[in-house]
């Protein structure tokens, strides 16, 4: 039966039993027995020892004074990660996978740059409604929402250049919308002045 499952194990060593190695001569300290008795337990309380086995080996532990001889009583059982005894070998552990090029996060907008362009799309049809209503107020209103449009629309412009956020586009918006405006106004007052 032993030849079925491998060589047998030398004179006076179980077939359960670990190959002596360097660090099993090493002290065990009562942490390292307290996790062996924890193996077996679990061991036990799974079905992989009879109750004689489970008693043999616990009352092994309590006498174990090494490494090897604490091994040698789990061996043969799921254990899961043990702590190795110091100058052991360390298990090399592959890097887990990180992309090479991780792309930058997306760059907020300049908020004179938002500005700008909100102010440029309501000056056409707010001002020119209410200067149709109105008239000369309405064109003073068209004519300081067509500024302000410019001057934060070229605010933004000087600020990207130093800054690296976005929004370049909204200012050009904006002062488009604003320098037409402004020059809408300027026509509507050349007409009623005019008359």
């Amino acid at each position: 039966m032993a030849g079925q499952w491998g060589p047998p194990a030398p004179y006076g060593q179980q077939p359960w039993q670990p190959a002596p190695t360097p660090q099993s001569a090493m002290r065990a300290a009562n942490s390292d027995r307290e996790r062996t008795i924890d193996v077996l337990k679990a061991a036990f309380a799974e079905g992989r020892l009879t109750a004689a086995e489970y008693e043999h080996r616990m009352s092994a532990t309590h006498q174990a004074a090494t490494y090897g001889q604490l091994a040698a009583l789990v061996a043969d059982l799921p254990s899961g990660p043990m702590v190795q005894p110091f100058g052991a070998p360390v298990p090399v552990v592959p890097p887990t996978f990180m992309p090479a090029f991780l792309p930058p996060p997306p760059a907020r907008n300049n908020g004179l740059a938002v500005a700008s362009a909100t102010l440029g799309c309501l000056t056409m049809p707010v001002s020119g409604f209410i200067s149709i209503i109105s008239g000369v107020p309405g064109l003073i209103a068209l004519g300081l929402a067509g500024t302000s449009a410019v001057v934060t629309g070229h605010m933004a412009r000087a600020q990207l250049r130093t800054t690296k956020e976005d929004g370049d586009g909204l200012a050009v918006l904006g002062l488009i919308l604003g320098w037409l405006s402004v020059a809408a106004m300027l026509l509507a007052v050349l007409i009623v002045t005019a008359r």
